[in-house]
């Protein structure tokens, strides 16, 4: 199963937090039974396993959220890039993909500029495409022309995505 890179990875969850805290004023209470009465000595290792395995928990969801805030901040670093180079670019975010299809996907979107969400069709791309994406697209002035309608759904061709990043 692909993971959605577009969501930020959880650091802190309410039963993680509780865990953590019963385990570490656990250890507390259990070290200073330790010294007075020795045979506690066996729930302490256990005790103390658990605060390891707790630890790698905590890292891990630490590590992962750190890879994702430098991806992200990456992907947006590119974006700006690109929509400086680019010529005429906008900015859609994507809020949801509605049904995937062999070539291509209904999404609907949002328009970053004039806060404007429409349907639309998006040709197959190299990547899968996530609610949540801002994509940096060329604009089809074919479809968006001043002083005419809105299209009732907006067509993406592959060609026209320039990058995407995850929306922050």
């Amino acid at each position: 199963m692909q993971v959605n890179p577009v969501l930020k990875p959880k650091l802190a969850t309410p039963t993680l937090i509780v865990t953590s805290v019963v385990t570490l004023s656990f250890t507390v209470v259990l070290a200073a039974m330790a010294f007075a009465f020795p045979a506690t000595g066996l729930v302490l290792v256990v005790d103390l396993a658990a605060g390891l395995i707790l630890s790698f928990v905590w890292y891990r969801r630490i590590h992962d959220n750190r890879v994702w805030k430098t991806t992200s901040h990456a992907q947006w670093q590119v974006l700006e890039s690109l929509k400086n180079t680019a010529g005429t670019t906008t900015e859609v975010t994507v809020l949801s993909v509605d049904c995937p299809q062999p070539t291509g996907t209904w999404i609907t979107i949002r328009w970053n500029r004039f806060d404007y969400i429409q349907p639309a069709w998006i040709e197959a791309l190299p990547e899968p495409i996530w609610p949540g994406s801002v994509l940096l697209i060329r604009p089809d002035p074919s479809q968006v022309r001043p002083g005419t309608p809105w299209p009732a759904t907006y067509s993406i061709a592959a060609d026209h995505v320039l990058t995407w990043a995850p929306l922050t």
